[in-house]
This record gives C-alpha cells, sequence and structure tokens, in this order.
C-alpha cells in the first residue's frame, strides 16, 4: 500500500511503517524510472528513481551515491535537531533525523556509510535581519551537515553552502552526478 503525503500528495513509505502516521513529510518510495521532487522533511533512498531533485534556501539537502551498486538518496533538512525522547519517531524535518533514517536505508541495503559519495547543499541566508534577531538557520543547518558527513564517515565530494542564494538540486541515481544550479526556479 502506498500512502500520499497530505502536503505533497506525493507516495510515501507504505503503511507497515507505524511511525509515519503523524501529518509530518515522510520518506518517499518511487515508482520505477519516476523523477522525485523532495519537499521540506522529504527524504528518499534507493534504485528504483531516476533522479531526486529538491530546491533549498536555508534549509539543507545532503546526497549520498555508492558508486558500486548505484544505489543513492537524499535528504532535505529544515531544520538541525530538535529534543527528542526515545518513543518519538524520527523526523525528516531534522537533520540528525533524517541522516539517521537514511544511514538506516544504507544498512538495510547492506552497505557502510563510508562507502558513499556525499554532497552538500543550501544554508543560505534568507532570512533578513527581523526587529534585530538574527536566527542563523542556514549557518546552523550547514553546521549541523558537517558534523553528520563527520559522525557518519561519508565521502564528500561537493558541497555549496551558504550565502544568501537559494539552490536547485538534481541526483541521477544511476550515474551519481549531481547537479546544483543556484537560482530559485525549478
Amino acid at each position: 500500500m502506498v500512502l500520499k503525503c497530505a502536503p505533497c500528495a506525493l507516495p510515501c513509505m507504505s503503511a507497515s511503517k507505524p511511525a509515519l502516521k503523524s501529518t509530518r513529510p515522510a520518506p518517499l518510495q518511487s515508482a520505477d524510472s519516476a523523477d522525485l521532487f523532495l519537499m521540506p522533511g522529504q527524504l528518499y533512498f534507493g534504485a528504483k528513481a531516476r533522479s531526486l531533485r529538491t530546491l533549498v534556501g536555508s534549509c539543507v539537502a545532503l546526497t549520498l551515491w555508492h558508486p558500486t551498486r548505484r544505489i543513492g538518496g537524499m535528504c532535505h533538512y529544515l531544520l538541525p535537531s530538535r529534543p527528542r525522547s526515545e518513543n518519538m519517531p524520527a523526523d525528516g524535518r531534522y537533520g540528525d533525523e533524517a541522516v539517521e533514517l537514511l544511514v538506516q536505508a544504507l544498512m538495510r541495503a547492506n552497505t557502510k556509510s563510508s562507502e558513499y559519495d556525499c554532497h552538500l547543499y543550501g544554508g543560505a541566508d534568507t532570512m533578513p535581519d527581523q526587529a534585530g534577531v538574527k536566527l542563523n538557520v542556514g549557518e546552523r543547518n550547514i553546521e549541523q551537515g558537517w558534523n553528520l558527513i563527520e559522525k557518519y564517515g561519508f565521502s564528500l565530494v561537493g558541497v555549496d553552502v551558504g550565502e544568501n542564494m537559494p539552490r536547485n538540486v538534481r541526483l541521477e541515481i544511476a550515474t551519481g552526478e549531481v547537479l546544483m544550479r543556484r537560482g530559485g526556479s525549478h
């Protein structure tokens, strides 16, 4: 059974995953040869999708690709982390939890995180100072990305972070090619 995410109507993980009962964006499950667009908080891992795309501003996109097995994934997280108790399901809106979900998926594929090429994009400063308050969301997301790459031992091969420009990111699953374009249109 394939469920649809309420915010984006894209196919999501099957109902066999009880942790995905909330209305938060869920991991995607694709049909063969699909081009998937990830909304904030969504992630995908596998080999069935033709490509994965997303648009990030202060959010961060982290891509993974296994050059030998030709499988890969992407997450699009909004915030670095949150306070989380043990009984709370992982939520792709938070960097530490989104990457944890990707790592669980790559382990189910009998691979190790150190075998993956990784790209990190986003973390733009898209929120001007409001009433003298600076949230630094993009900066905090970038820092979390660096920490997670180091924690899991991914091989970083591409990065474009910071400044004040949104980025379009596309991962071609068959080849591992990651295309990044600065600017806000799809």
